[in-house]
């Protein structure tokens, strides 16, 4: 179990990111179960930091889908769950930044 939860400058624009677009193109409802479901598995992450699929060995990178459109980037550091990134699914693979 982590003992501290940290948003990076990336990971906290992409987060915002897409809350706008919800908000503009799907309204109240759509953007609140977001933001929602994201908080729960942060929670679960916390719990369990090694739930995520291993995405970068070498950089101890792992990955959680949110929504079939959204994935959220973390690593672990000692007792720390660092966020990294929110990445649109639908993008090219390659496009993948950490």
């Amino acid at each position: 179990m982590v003992k501290t939860i940290i948003w990076n400058r990336r990971a906290s624009n992409s987060f915002n990111s897409i809350i706008n677009y919800l908000q503009q193109e799907w309204g109240d409802k759509i953007t609140r179960n977001f933001v929602i479901r994201t908080y729960e598995i942060i929670e679960l992450l916390a719990i369990n930091p090694e739930m995520g699929a291993v995405e970068n060995l070498e950089k101890q990178i792992r990955g959680f889908v949110i929504t079939k459109h959204n994935t959220l980037f973390y690593r672990l550091e000692e007792e720390k769950l660092i966020l990294l990134n929110f990445f649109d699914n639908r993008q090219h693979p390659q496009k993948k930044s950490y």
